[in-house]
């Protein structure tokens, strides 16, 4: 029998400035998916998770509160956990913050690798600088003109239009977000990673697979230019680890918030070496926003490497969140919180929802609420919960809940057992819409053997009991299946069909295996239908 794969898995550290929204759950329902269903094929997999504490940001939101930053981080942070329970993401970690001194040690431990490795440059940079506020601004407070593309309103780091990456003195009309003046230029020590001279080993590393393909052709885009070194510092004030001997110099918060990924794994209790070590046949897998691509598969990829550290196996990268097609804005009462949907709203419909749309590509999804209702209750409801309410009456009240002996259709059985490599290796590709589309092809199956069949009308003939028992049998059975392929994506419905069918909880193997004369509890329903009117409740609830 092969051993065990040993796998660590990330999702982005969320940033700690205020509440978790359903554009954030894309990513880490994405990635429980994924986690859940690794460990159903009995893999050794970690869920790695965590807050992103430090930047400018974070002490002018805490000031702004009368809060001090680290209270406030705390306070987040456990406010986000708290969502995340609630839509049953399940991390294995800690969720520990990057403020935190495990994150500190494991980031001045690599530092010093990179100073003793002769990859930290010190020089002289012009920065944008608020006269008015007497600061260094952040990329994120400088806003303007992309001296790319021409598009207006970017900030200071990136461009949402075409991606691309640049210091906020190369914008074109910038702009202090805090005081709302141009801000002038003005010279300071940084201290540089030389990320150019790890071109090549990035290079390699990403020929052999590491990513995406439309990503991987994005990133070529920067090898034509040149890497950049890269700008690892801030200047004070700003909240973060002091650089070890550089009074008033903190480290950048890209450097130390991936660290946290490291640090955040300690809380396991493992062997870091085995999985953090230069050698590790371990897998290391992130799933991220395609906006901090770049951090992820350029830089990251080369600390690890600088620092003799192991380089992630694959950075999965997924699209944004519009709500009926439209941004994500406060102003359109699109960006919905995750406590606000949960005071209306079931988070297993958005569980399957976004399964249903997602896939392996960099693609935008979009959460249309007709859509999200239409495709919930047909086929959560319609198809999978309703073989189950079909059956299981007839069992508990005809059959004291005693399923039959052998299955009534071997050859059903098998079709719908024989699909689980298929769908598996779907789940292992992140191609979920894939899955949950031939998950519900087979729903359909077992809907059509039951319509064929009518143990309804069965029922009401003398001596066709032992037909119904079978009919009803074979549908709980096939009902059984379908919520192996499903628990993934569905934990709590997956937990309440375990406790029907009295059974211990799932894993993938158990698709190959019928219940027979098995003995059932008493059904109870699983899942109600969206109701319209909470949808609209939670929409004008944001306006």
């Amino acid at each position: 029998m092969n051993q065990p794969r040993k796998i660590i898995a990330t999702a982005a550290l969320l940033y700690a400035n205020g509440p978790i929204h359903l554009g954030h759950l894309v990513e880490h329902i994405q990635t429980d998916i994924w986690v859940r269903f690794q460990k159903m094929r009995g893999q050794e997999c970690y869920f790695v998770c965590g807050s992103d504490a430090h930047g400018t940001p974070i002490m002018i939101k805490a000031e702004q509160l009368g809060m001090t930053p680290e209270a406030m981080v705390k306070e987040i942070s456990a406010q986000q956990l708290e969502s995340f329970k609630s839509f049953y993401i399940q991390f294995d970690s800690d969720f520990s913050s990057t403020h935190d001194p495990i994150n500190q040690e494991s980031v001045n431990a690599i530092y010093q690798k990179l100073v003793a490795n002769e990859d930290i440059e010190s020089r002289e940079i012009e920065q944008a600088y608020d006269s008015v506020k007497n600061m260094f601004l952040p990329d994120r407070f400088v806003k303007g003109t992309c001296p790319r593309c021409d598009t207006a309103e970017q900030y200071g780091d990136s461009c949402e239009n075409c991606g691309a990456t640049y210091s906020p003195t190369e914008l074109k009309n910038p702009v202090s977000i805090l005081s709302g003046t141009p801000p002038i230029r003005k010279k300071s020590l940084h201290f540089f990673f030389r990320l150019s001279k790890y071109q090549e080993f990035l290079r390699e590393w990403i020929a052999q697979g590491h990513l995406q393909t439309e990503v991987a052709n994005k990133l070529a885009e920067w090898f034509k230019e040149g890497l950049k070194d890269w700008d690892i510092s801030r200047d004070s004030p700003y909240f973060g680890f002091e650089i070890p001997g550089q009074p008033g110099k903190y480290f950048y918060v890209w450097m130390d918030a991936p660290i946290g990924y490291i640090s955040s794994f300690k809380s396991l209790g493992l062997n870091f070496d085995e999985f953090w070590g230069e050698h590790s046949q371990t897998e290391l897998h992130h799933f991220i926003g395609k906006d901090i691509v770049y951090f992820h598969s350029m830089f990251w990829p080369a600390i690890l490497h600088a620092a003799k550290l192991r380089t992630p196996s694959f950075v999965h990268a997924h699209g944004y969140l519009t709500v009926n097609g439209q941004k994500m804005s406060k102003s359109r009462g699109t960006l919905i919180k995750a406590e606000d949907y949960m005071k209306f709203l079931n988070p297993e419909y958005l569980r399957y929802y976004y399964a249903a749309k997602l896939s392996h590509t960099v693609e935008d999804i979009d959460l249309n609420f007709d859509d999200f209702s239409l495709r919930v209750n047909s086929d959560l409801v319609g198809k999978v919960i309703n073989i189950a309410s079909r059956c299981a009456g007839f069992i508990t009240k005809k059959f004291e809940g005693r399923l039959n002996a052998e299955l009534m259709d071997k050859g059903l059985f098998a079709e719908f057992a024989d699909k689980a490599e298929q769908i598996a290796e779907l789940f292992e590709q992140c191609e979920y819409a894939k899955a949950t589309r031939e998950i519900m092809a087979l729903a359909d199956k077992a809907n059509q053997f039951i319509d064929h069949h009518k143990p309804w009308s069965l029922a009401k003939e003398a001596g066709k009991e032992a037909e119904v028992q079978a009919i009803c049998s074979m549908g709980l059975n096939l009902f059984k299946v379908l919520m192996v392929y499903l628990k993934p994506i569905l934990p709590y419905i997956a937990e309440q069909s375990e406790s029907f069918l009295a059974i211990p909880p799932l894993s993938w193997q158990d698709a190959q295996k019928p219940l027979l004369s098995h003995q059932i509890n008493e059904f109870k329903p699983l899942m109600t239908r969206v109701d319209p009117e909470k949808v609209q409740a939670l929409l004008q609830a944001q306006a």
